[in-house]
């Protein structure tokens, strides 16, 4: 007899629901009647028209319009110094339109004598919104169209980055609201193009996730050519290859971003060599920059009659320091109980790499949102996290403005209170990481292995046994690769 399968609605999974699984949106529900009903079954039941997904991108589309609504006044009245950093509403898209040539023809890396201070890939995106603009020259009309044509473009990268998030943990689509009214990419989701490198990273771990390693390595070296950070991926995913010993994950997701990263670079090396090498001379030459906590000393000891940092020292501490820390993520990696998860361990070197580098931007927090929904979905951490990062948001353009303004002291943030912003932006960071490392280090606190899942964003690494274990306290009862240990050791 033909055997029948079961209604399809009966084979679904049934979703984690945040109103019941974190204690902070469920008290926020109360309001509408609490949390929804243990007799519900989201994710079994058909929702309708109103899907997780349809409802996650309508959040980000009201995410996008706030966004916009925040760059209302510079809209109106141009992006001019020092209005645009009091107004909050600074964009570096304005100010490389008029600086950079991209507003009277210039392409980055394509017109010869031009010089650009980001990668080749995002050098494409800045000069090919500016060509779809009509007219011809700087004007202020001109700005505007090219300030909407890249905000519309962000809005749209944004709607994949929080798809490809909902996608890669099948039982927690709800997660990725984290990252669809983020305010963190609220606010600062149109002051660059971060959002492409953001939205190419989510798409390379979604088909990691989907064990399609050469297209999450394509991905992933895109991403890497638009703005270097997505390629600290390759470092959590080598430390799993070195748990599990699957070491052909690895090597074809490295092998595929090498070949996507020199398809974008080579060519413009050859046509421009001096075009090209400026991005990385800059980053080499250029002094600490606003946030970083190497900016924020030399402020200090400016005030104080201290030795400032030269742009030699910083890079030498910076890399030293990045080093340390990644190797002190290795142990973590290697010695917990249990393997970890792609996404914590994406989400250390990340935020290890931020905390120590040499520049921190305020667009650069929306690298950390989608790692962040994936590593730790809880909410309040989440939320508390936003608010340190919207406070430094707000510091460092009013320490723009006094900086620009010469204005006196009284009417304008001192340097202090900036200072102060960036130590805290570093407390909430350093915060998340020490709560990411002990889910690591003891599983019953890691949310989203609570429901019957090992490591959904992890592909080939999902439900693998270790191969190489280091155990801290006990080393002879380390499991090593060339020492046979029972299975259940």
């Amino acid at each position: 007899m033909q055997e029948t399968k079961p209604p399809e609605h009966r084979r679904r999974a049934r979703l984690v629901i945040p109103s019941r699984s974190d204690l902070l949106l469920r008290n926020f529900t109360e309001l509408i009647g609490g949390p929804m009903g243990r007799r519900s079954a989201p994710g079994i039941v058909s929702p309708g028209f109103f899907t997780v997904e349809r409802v996650l991108i309508l959040l980000t589309v009201l995410a996008a319009l706030a966004g916009m609504l925040l760059k209302s006044y510079c809209r109106s009245n141009g992006w001019e110094t020092p209005g645009q950093f009091y107004a909050t509403c600074y964009s570096d898209f304005p100010e490389l339109f008029r600086n950079r040539g991209l507003g009277t023809g210039a392409f980055p890396f394509i017109t010869q004598g031009t010089f650009f201070e980001y990668p080749v890939l995002m050098g494409f995106i800045a000069g090919g919104t500016a060509l779809v603009l009509p007219g011809e020259g700087v004007t202020s009309e001109r700005i505007l169209a090219y300030f909407d044509v890249n905000a519309a473009l962000v809005a749209a990268v944004w709607i994949v980055t929080v798809l490809a998030t909902a996608r890669m943990t099948p039982r927690r689509p709800w997660d990725a609201a984290m990252v669809a009214v983020a305010p963190g990419i609220v606010l600062a989701g149109t002051i660059n193009w971060d959002i492409w490198a953001v939205g190419m990273l989510a798409l390379g771990m979604y088909f990691f996730s989907r064990n399609r390693p050469v297209l999450a390595g394509i991905f992933i070296g895109l991403g890497t050519a638009t703005k270097l950070y997505p390629l600290l991926i390759l470092g959590a995913i080598l430390l799993l290859a070195l748990r599990t010993g699957r070491i052909r994950p690895i090597l074809v997701t490295a092998g595929a971003a090498a070949a996507a990263w020199l398809a974008v670079n080579l060519p413009m090396a050859a046509l421009d060599p001096a075009g090209w090498k400026y991005f990385y001379q800059f980053t080499e030459e250029r002094p600490a920059g606003y946030s970083s906590p190497w900016f924020a000393y030399n402020l200090v000891a400016g005030r104080v009659g201290w030795v400032p940092l030269q742009a030699e020292a910083v890079n030498a501490l910076a890399l030293n320091l990045f080093v340390l820390a990644c190797i002190l993520i290795g142990v973590l990696a290697l010695a917990a109980p249990r393997r970890p998860r792609l996404a914590q361990l994406a989400f250390l070197i990340v935020a290890a790499f931020i905390l120590t580098n040499k520049v921190y931007s305020p667009q650069f927090v929306i690298w950390l949102v989608p790692l962040l929904a994936l590593a730790r979905p809880r909410w309040r951490d989440f939320l508390v996290w936003q608010t340190f990062e919207g406070l430094h948001w707000a510091a460092v353009w009013m320490y723009l403005g006094q900086v620009t303004s010469g204005g006196a002291t009284q009417h304008n943030i001192d340097m202090p209170y900036y200072v102060l912003a960036v130590v805290f932006h570093m407390l909430a960071t350093a915060y998340l990481m020490a709560r990411v490392a002990w889910d690591v280090w003891d599983p019953r606190y890691d949310v989203i292995r609570r429901h019957d899942l090992d490591d959904p964003h992890g592909g080939p690494f999902d439900r693998a046994p270790d191969w190489l274990r280091v155990n801290l306290m006990n080393p002879s009862a380390s499991r090593l690769p060339w020492r046979k240990v029972p299975s259940d050791a």
